[in-house]
């Protein structure tokens, strides 16, 4: 029997890889050290606050979408808002695109996949609101359609995304996450929209952060 295991009462008992464990998780030490040094990244995340506080005291709600893990973050980070973070609050408005089901399903098979989020944006959201897209490769057709609709009706709209930016519209602010490991960009992409939370819940109701 090699280290990688050992039997115990007649079964095998895998052992976690410490190396790859440690490794990964220096990996996402470094990159947060980095972003720390991202002076433009961490200033573009401020605009993002501030432009969803200013479109929730106008009335307007926050809107999220994304495709696989990233529509899971879009569905995590409406739910703080519309749920709470930190304190208990009043709720705030927003909603994830492409939850409706039966929606998002007539849309692919009339207008084509590409345009699931951009119909949504189209008859959901308006000049009061925010987009906010989320992307590791920045080459994902359906988002980037979502963003041109939203910025054709003139809906304030963000992304994040990871180091290249993919082919991403060149006129939407983006929160880029200087690596190129999808996983790193997804641990970073929750993070950042934590913090967004905690700051948008703070501006609207005060802070009573601990």
């Amino acid at each position: 029997m090699d280290c990688a295991g050992q039997v115990r009462n007649g079964f095998l008992k895998v052992m976690p890889n410490l190396d790859v464990i440690t490794k990964r998780i220096s990996q996402a030490i470094d990159l947060k050290s980095r972003i720390l040094e991202e002076h433009e990244l961490l200033t573009e995340l401020s605009n993002l606050v501030d432009s969803c506080l200013s479109a929730l005291n106008a009335g307007g709600k926050i809107a999220f979408c994304g495709n696989g893990g990233s529509f899971a973050d879009a569905q995590h980070l409406s739910a703080e808002f519309t749920s709470r973070f930190i304190f208990d609050r009043p709720a705030l408005a927003s909603i994830a695109l492409g939850t409706n089901s039966s929606a998002m399903s007539a849309i692919g098979n009339d207008y084509g996949f590409e345009n699931i989020f951009a119909r949504e944006v189209e008859a959901n959201l308006d000049k009061n609101d925010v987009l906010i897209a989320i992307t590791t490769s920045g080459n994902s057709n359906n988002i980037i359609q979502a963003l041109k609709a939203a910025k054709k009706s003139g809906i304030r709209a963000f992304v994040f995304t990871g180091k290249s930016g993919g082919a991403l519209p060149k006129n939407i602010p983006a929160i880029k996450i200087p690596s190129n490991d999808t996983a790193r960009i997804q641990e970073n992409h929750i993070l950042f929209g934590h913090i967004l939370c905690e700051l948008v819940e703070e501006g609207m109701f005060g802070n009573k952060t601990i």
